[in-house]
């Protein structure tokens, strides 16, 4: 395997696999066969050039978990290891924890314009946790592609119900008035 890096004078970055045409297999006939490589990518470069080359940026994004009538921020459910959530063996059969009580994972987007940081996306996502039986029910790929909507500066809060938004809206604006005050219209129309 063929190491080619973008920036010799710092290895500093991320690795990634791409396709080089340059890295062709020896006795591979005239074609050559592609192979893949290792490029590490210097931090400073800002481009994408391509599939695996990107870089999802998770500094502006937190996690709230609504449990009840309550909810408090959980940076643990980045990695599926909340407070609720350990312990938890997960099913996509939701009959798997039938038992279980509603609890949502919303994903809160911040981001900048010229007069401060507001509440940019917020995305909610439904899991069933049944602690006595330590099973639960959430859908993994949901849980993804939510994360990235609120990223994308989505709002979609459509399954908490009107109890859920209340705590949601209180905490968003416990934490920072300010940051509730310059959001924009769409998140508060949809936190009630």
């Amino acid at each position: 395997m063929l190491l080619q890096f973008d920036d010799r004078e710092s290895l500093e970055g991320w690795c990634t696999m791409s396709t080089n045409e340059t890295n062709a297999q020896p006795g591979a006939g005239e074609q050559g066969k592609k192979l893949p490589s290792l490029n590490i990518i210097s931090s400073k470069e800002t481009k994408h050039r391509g599939f695996g080359q990107g870089a999802i940026d998770l500094s502006q994004l937190s996690s709230v978990i609504i449990d009840g009538d309550e909810a408090y921020l959980d940076m643990g459910a980045l990695h599926a290891k909340s407070k609720v959530e350990k312990g938890i063996k997960f099913s996509t059969d939701k009959s798997a924890a039938e038992n279980g009580r509603p609890c949502w994972i919303v994903w809160v987007a911040v981001d900048f314009k010229e007069e401060g940081k507001y509440y940019a996306g917020i995305t909610s996502c439904e899991m069933l946790i049944d602690t006595e039986a330590r099973k639960g029910w959430k859908v993994l790929a949901d849980h993804v592609n939510r994360m990235d909507y609120a990223l994308k500066r989505r709002v979609m809060v459509d399954n908490l119900g009107d109890a859920q938004k209340a705590v949601l809206k209180q905490l968003l604006i416990e934490t920072d008035a300010q940051m509730w005050e310059l959001s924009e219209p769409i998140v508060k129309e949809a936190l009630g």
